[in-house]
């Protein structure tokens, strides 16, 4: 229900915002604000810490996907093919395999460190990096859980705060 919520109020936004082009209105800086304002309340982040809109648009619309290994669509998707479709859409830029894999793409980070984008690993499965995630803001998170599918979570749930290993920023 969310999800659909969410998809109707973004076409909505973008009918009024575009018209029928899709030329840049001159009152860009109030569009990104409310852009910002949609995806604060929708996706429960402060809308102080939103610098990429683009990025939340992109989680709204992967949120609800179902969990499957290996998994690729909106069909089902694991939380390493998440982050990889993220990556590709919000910042163009290619990532591919596991967690561990992606992991090796990064320069590892502290958790006070963590910006928008970056990405987050956890150890779950036998003390190995074996789960990712891409860090929103005010300690949220994007993933895609095996129980609930891809959905926000908070940093400090027992939960991710037990299996946390590091942050993680992609190198340049």
């Amino acid at each position: 229900m969310r999800r659909l919520l969410f998809t109707l109020l973004i076409f909505l936004f973008l009918s009024k915002a575009n018209g029928q082009d899709d030329s840049l209105a001159p009152d860009q800086e109030q569009k990104q604000l409310e852009w910002c304002f949609v995806y604060s309340n929708l996706l429960g982040i402060n809308i102080d810490y939103i610098n990429n809109p683009n990025l939340y648009k992109v989680v709204g619309d992967w949120l609800g996907t179902p969990y499957k290994y290996s998994g690729e669509s909106k069909n089902g998707i694991d939380c390493s093919g998440f982050v990889c479709k993220l990556y590709q859409s919000v910042y163009d830029r290619v990532l591919a395999g596991s967690a561990k894999d992606i992991y090796k793409e990064v320069a590892p980070i502290k958790k006070q460190e963590l910006r928008e984008g970056d990405l987050v690993f956890f150890k779950i499965k036998r003390g190995r990096i074996s789960h990712v995630g891409i860090y929103l803001a005010d300690n949220k998170f994007a993933h895609a859980s095996t129980q609930r599918g891809v959905i926000i979570s908070d940093l400090d749930e027992p939960y991710y705060l037990k299996y946390f290993f590091k942050g993680g920023r992609i190198k340049n």
